[in-house]
């Protein structure tokens, strides 16, 4: 089939995707783009002897997952696959321990794997204290946060595949003897802009925080008691960091390795990728893709007494699920993954190895907002949390048994052996297999919703040159596909409403607006944190790696708000959070309709910036800052 990208999606792949000759000129389109990307990854069909009749069926399939816009892998596998060059994986966890080599050599790694365009997270947790005194030099350690500092200025150095900063994650365990220091590390605005942090929890201390105990801080390097904090204080300082610019967030670790089936060959993981939703070990990758959900929505035909077609009565929606289709993309998604691992280029030897020891993959989807729209199904409602379960439930038994068919024809993962699976039925060719990402660069070229997330906004505006030769501009309304067709069939479509709409206003307030329209469109801005919340921890509860999900509040949420929902995420056993409160960040977040003319950002003439899942994004041109998932 030929591909027939949107204008916007366009525009995405060629800024970012497409192949370009030496004078910079593009020579590719969206069928070359996905041509050259399964021909790379159905070759390594030939280390595993695959017939090549089934090798090229096999091609031919991913090319019509992908040109079906059913299935996009992560960028760095779009802009490198077939190159020679690069890294297909966007998820990568370096150790950092506690030596100068060692730091150095972090640091070192990091600029090779940022450099082709993967995102790093780190561990502090295992650095010694400030002030510690050091016996080799008789000196006094740096401490943490002076390495972070370090490692940023070398990130800032990278401009990753040539397109933009580096992107981080720092994690420090709760119990680190610095933690109050780090917690506070980001508090000026600007500061360590390269990396997100999280504070690395587990249950024991947040029952410690309901009850308001007293714990203590372990010296990492000694494992010796330093001092003693209140709990309730330090989940204070964390959640009024969160409430005043969105640092930091939690990782509840104890969830995070309830899922690490050799943690007794390989130990604990303690840190993720920068947005979050991959907890990884020390040196291991993790490439991922994602499912279009939106895409295998089918229209069902209802049928009254008189067995004619009626449009009062409504089916269930599992009817307008494309079932048999869905497991088929899921099963060559996971097929897909699997071989990338063979195919990708490892920036480091440590790295190659340890991936394929685990050979980890990340199955998500995307289009889960545009999905329960065209169910006709409220995004905050209990029925859309139903629909979250079952339907990430099925992909996942599907990646499942994908795997465990791979497994059969090419072998478990190699630390399979000394992993804790169930040795008879879990023979697993992948430790872990579904990841959801924020997939902020993927669901412009899909033109679909981010990940999970509910619709940011219904209408938004754009600057498009009209005419080439003058330079003459002009601002156009651009309005979610679903909502336009919708507002005009049901003839309360308006240049009014939509100029509303772009500049910041809410459907809820029209009287000229259907209230069914009114439930079945409401956008993230106007959902309460605690729905944000059980809407991850739906997904979660089949999702063996982590959610991005960003839970946005308005401006006026207080910090007992943020206080509710970090407890809500943790008691509903997610394994991380991170909150966003409208206009927290003066330079560099807008929020939907309202222009910050501090703004910093020089993606476009007219900038409109959001925070969503870990990215920044802009509503008024194609640029993302999240193009690594």
């Amino acid at each position: 089939m030929t591909t027939t990208l949107e204008p916007h999606a366009e525009t995405v792949a060629r800024n970012r995707y497409y192949l370009k000759n030496t004078k910079g000129e593009t020579i590719e389109d969206g069928n070359a783009l996905f041509s050259r990307v399964a021909e790379a990854i159905a070759k390594v069909e030939d280390d595993y002897f695959t017939l090549p009749v089934e090798k090229d069926l096999l091609k031919q399939e991913f090319i019509d997952i992908m040109e079906r816009l059913e299935f996009i892998p992560n960028s760095p596998t779009l802009m490198n696959a077939g190159t020679e060059q690069g890294t297909l994986s966007a998820c990568f966890v370096l150790p950092l321990e506690d030596s100068m080599q060692e730091i150095m050599k972090t640091a070192q790694d990091m600029a090779m794997v940022q450099k082709f365009g993967g995102g790093t997270g780190f561990s502090l947790s295992r650095l010694r204290p400030t002030g510690t005194s050091i016996k080799t030099t008789h000196g006094k350690a740096c401490g943490p946060i002076e390495v972070l500092k370090t490692l940023s200025r070398v990130s800032s150095m990278v401009t990753q595949a040539g397109k933009r900063d580096g992107a981080n994650m720092a994690v420090m365990s709760v119990y680190h003897p610095d933690i109050l220091n780090f917690i506070d590390c980001k508090a000026t605005e600007g500061d360590i802009h390269n990396f997100n942090i999280s504070v690395g929890v587990d249950s024991r201390w947040m029952k410690m925080v309901e009850h308001d105990m007293s714990y203590g801080l372990i010296d990492p390097h000694t494992n010796h008691l330093v001092d003693m904090l209140s709990a309730r204080y330090v989940f204070t300082k964390i959640v009024e960091g969160a409430w005043r610019n969105g640092e930091p967030g939690m990782i509840f670790l104890d969830e995070v390795n309830k899922d690490n089936k050799v943690s007794e060959q390989y130990g604990e993981m303690i840190a993720t990728n920068p947005c979050g939703e991959q907890p990884l070990l020390g040196n291991e990758s993790c490439n991922l893709g994602s499912i279009n959900v939106a895409k295998f929505y089918r229209s069902v035909p209802s049928y009254d007494a008189s067995g004619l077609v009626s449009e009062n009565i409504d089916t269930s929606w599992e009817e307008h699920i494309n079932w048999q289709r869905l497991a088929k993309v899921t099963k060559l998604a996971t097929n897909f993954l699997d071989n990338v691992i063979d195919a990708n280029y490892y920036a480091t030897p440590e790295i190659e190895q340890m991936t394929k020891s685990t050979r980890k993959i990340g199955v998500g989807i995307m289009g889960f907002a545009d999905l329960l729209i065209q169910l006709r199904v409220s995004y905050n409602s209990e029925d859309a949390r139903k629909i979250a379960g079952i339907l990430i439930q099925f992909i996942t038994q599907e990646a499942d048994l994908a795997s465990l068919d791979l497994a059969a024809r090419r072998g478990t993962f190699p630390a399979w052996e000394q992993s804790s699976f169930d040795h008879v039925t879990e023979t697993y060719r992948n430790a872990c297999r579904m990841t959801v990402a924020p997939t902020g660069t993927i669901s412009m070229l899909a033109d679909c919703s981010s990940g999970i997330e509910p619709t940011f906004a219904l209408a938004w505006r754009k600057q498009n040159i009209l005419k080439e030769e003058t330079g003459e501009a002009q601002t156009l309304t651009y309005v979610n596909k679903y909502f336009e067709q919708e507002a005009k069939d049901r003839e309360f479509y308006s240049e009014d409403l939509m100029t509303y709409l772009a500049e910041g206003g809410s459907l809820q307030d029209r009287t000229d607006v259907p209230n069914d329209i009114k439930e079945i469109y409401i956008t993230s801005p106007e959902l309460l944190p605690e729905e944000h919340v059980l809407m991850q921890a739906a997904f979660q509860s089949y999702v063996d790696s982590g959610i991005s999900k960003t839970i946005n509040m308005p401006n006026d949420a207080t910090v007992q708000d943020v206080w509710d929902t970090y407890m809500l995420a943790w008691k509903t056993e997610c394994k991380g959070i991170t909150v966003y409160r409208a206009g927290s960040r003066e330079k560099e977040i807008l929020v939907k309709g309202i222009k910050n003319e501090d703004v910093t950002f020089d993606c476009c003439e007219n900038p409109k910036i959001i925070y969503e899942s870990g990215c920044h994004k802009c509503l008024s041109c194609d640029w993302s800052a999240c193009e690594i998932a």
